[in-house]
């Protein structure tokens, strides 16, 4: 018997930890399954063609709130393909209304629910006459005559059961592999489905160090742990944390869903002592406001949570990425304005501003009429508004979302986007702005190139400042000076990702310093002072290699794409001054670069003869 496991995952990156499971339990009790993994992006009818290539009997659809109703049509398509074959959807978007899924889909013979690995093999063995179907635990079927029938759940398993799901990863090259050492969650969010198990399974440790060791000696590139609170027993914590610290691989990146209240003196200083990039945390945040928190039943010592997001910032060793729900009772579009300015002021790596989703069987959702919650009717059951936050305030945050997306989350505009900061009151009325900016010249909803970003950024910032200062010719100069300034942080923030070869229109002309720059890496050629890694290149080699920009106020920018820094991959970056010194006299100071020069290039002073580069703090703070 064919049993073809399918997955459809959101991005190709992905695999799916689930079908993995439920072909090496049934493995290992004798049953051979087979796993065809697409994504949501894919064309249905590619997948249904591979599909019958492949000619399951069985084929089992894993379902989520991503996938589910193109899981629904894959099953209504292949059905009228092959009517024969036998149908079964698992997974948590099937599982709380698992009769109303066979109700409304008659192209599904059964549904598994909740945890499926024993319920899998127990259906396995029904199908190969060991067992009668009304014996199979945590299953909704349709029976013969028609009828909708259920069996009790299947008790929780223990996860030292449950085999490793990987083995050939040849397939899997540069692919994020999901791995899981717990099941359940202490907590009881309102609006998550972990709250209804009511029971926390860990993995015996001395199993997950083996499957760690896994990874390690293959040098996966990313394992994401999907534990719902990873750092909910510190035992647990600190014995994976310590493993992974000792068999460090150099490349391996662990990605973990922590809690950050929770850490103590220990667990923080473990991070520390960590290879920059060996972990990530994720940290849910959701909101500040404690009306909120406390309705949604969520338990969170802010003041806590905001001191060890600091400490580990200020490791500069661990990728932090923060989270925030839009839609929460008791949040209106003040407070959560007022969160976001709390939790950009934590300055994370990233800033995830999500918006809330009504899953079935959440608390949150029986309590939608209490809340005047209204949300989508098709996944993935977003909300709409609240008794707390109109409609048009969603519409104003998603726009919000987007601009907290392209230009902070990004990494790509940080140097631009401390500066800019600084001429509002708050963080969150900036990206109000640039999103009403968006909206009011025709950007918004509009795919653009990573140029035009920084166009449409210098864009904004100039019209800002001509509104700011007026048309007057004081108000002009002092326009001009303080975009000179913005320019130079928009130049400095493109190049520290890669040499850009095109340059925006706003960018200083580079002519009349080409004698300077070639002099520099001249100079380098011979010292050899200031790029270490470029030690078997020559001048014109290294002028290619690595970068150095003239700057508007008077300095130079030296970009080293050899050597970058291990979180964000920015190339390693030095600012210098120029001194120049004239041929067959003593050295002395000249006119500095800046005088006397314009933004289209002005009057270049060094022909005069050679200089000395002098380097200086980066007034950025890159």
């Amino acid at each position: 018997m064919n049993v073809l496991l399918t997955a459809l995952n959101s991005k190709f990156i992905h695999t799916n930890l689930a079908v993995r499971y439920l072909k090496q339990f049934a493995k290992e009790r004798g049953y051979c399954c087979e796993i065809a993994e697409y994504t949501v992006n894919q064309h249905l009818p590619d997948i249904l063609d591979e599909i019958y290539r492949l000619r399951p009997d069985v084929l089992f659809l894993s379902c989520y709130i991503w996938n589910i109703e193109m899981m629904l049509e894959l099953a209504e398509e292949y059905r009228r393909i092959c009517p024969d074959i036998i149908i079964v959807a698992g997974g948590p978007e099937v599982s709380y209304n698992s009769e109303e899924i066979l109700q409304n889909n008659p192209a599904f013979n059964a549904v598994l629910r909740g945890e499926g690995e024993a319920a899998f093999t127990e259906y396995l063995e029904f199908l190969h006459k060991k067992r009668e179907i009304n014996c199979v635990s945590s299953l909704s079927y349709r029976d013969e005559t028609g009828n909708i029938l259920s069996t009790p759940d299947a008790p929780p398993l223990d996860l030292s059961l449950l085999p490793f799901p990987y083995e050939d990863l040849s397939s899997l090259s540069n692919r994020i592999l999901y791995f899981e050492t717990i099941r359940g969650c202490p907590f009881r969010c309102s609006y998550c489905l972990s709250s209804i198990d009511k029971s926390v399974r860990f993995r015996s440790l001395s199993l997950v160090k083996k499957e760690l060791d896994f990874f390690l000696e293959r040098k996966v590139p990313q394992v994401k742990f999907v534990d719902r609170t990873f750092n909910c027993r510190r035992e647990h914590t600190l014995g994976i944390w310590k493993h992974i610290l000792d068999h460090d691989n150099g490349v391996t990146n662990f990605h973990f869903e922590v809690s950050a209240d929770l850490f103590d003196q220990e667990e923080l200083e473990m991070i520390g002592r960590m290879r920059p990039g060996l972990i990530q945390l994720e940290i849910g945040v959701q909101s500040t406001n404690p009306d909120t928190i406390r309705e949604i039943r969520r338990k969170m010592d802010l003041t806590k949570l905001e001191a060890a997001v600091d400490r580990v910032h200020e490791y500069r060793n661990t990728h932090q990425h923060l989270d925030l729900i839009a839609g929460l009772p008791w949040e209106g579009l003040d407070s959560f304005l007022q969160s976001f300015d709390d939790v950009y002021r934590m300055e994370p790596d990233q800033l995830q501003l999500g918006f809330l989703k009504v899953l079935k069987g959440s608390y949150m959702a029986s309590q939608a009429g209490a809340y005047g919650l209204r949300y989508r009717m098709t996944p993935p059951y977003e909300v709409l508004s609240t008794r707390w936050l109109s409609y048009e305030d969603v519409i104003r945050l998603k726009a919000m979302e987007e601009m907290v997306e392209v230009y902070y989350n990004s990494g790509q505009f940080s140097n631009t986007l401390k500066l800019l900061e600084q001429e509002y009151p708050s963080p969150s009325e900036l990206f109000l702005d640039l999103a009403a900016y968006y909206e009011d010249h025709g950007f918004a909803g509009l795919s653009h190139s990573r140029m035009a970003r920084y166009e449409i950024l210098y864009g904004f910032i100039k019209e800002r400042e001509e509104r700011k200062t007026g048309h007057g010719q004081t108000g002009e100069a002092a326009s001009d000076t303080c975009l000179s300034a913005f320019r130079d942080r928009l130049m400095e923030d493109l190049y520290l990702r890669e040499n850009a070869k095109s340059r925006p229109s706003f960018a200083m002309d580079q002519g009349p310093f080409k004698d300077r720059i070639r002099e520099f890496f001249q100079t380098e050629e011979q010292e050899r002072r200031w790029l270490p890694a470029y030690k078997d290149h020559d001048s014109r080699q290294m002028a290619n290699m690595a970068h150095l920009e003239a700057m508007e106020d008077g300095s130079f920018l030296l970009f080293d794409y050899k050597e970058r820094d291990p979180l964000w991959k920015n190339a390693r970056t030095l600012r210098f001054t120029y001194e120049e010194t004239c041929a067959g006299t003593e050295r002395g100071e000249y006119e500095r670069i800046k005088e006397g020069q314009s933004r289209t290039g002005g009057r270049h002073p060094g022909a005069a003869g050679r200089g000395v580069w002098h380097r200086v703090p980066l007034l950025s703070g890159s």
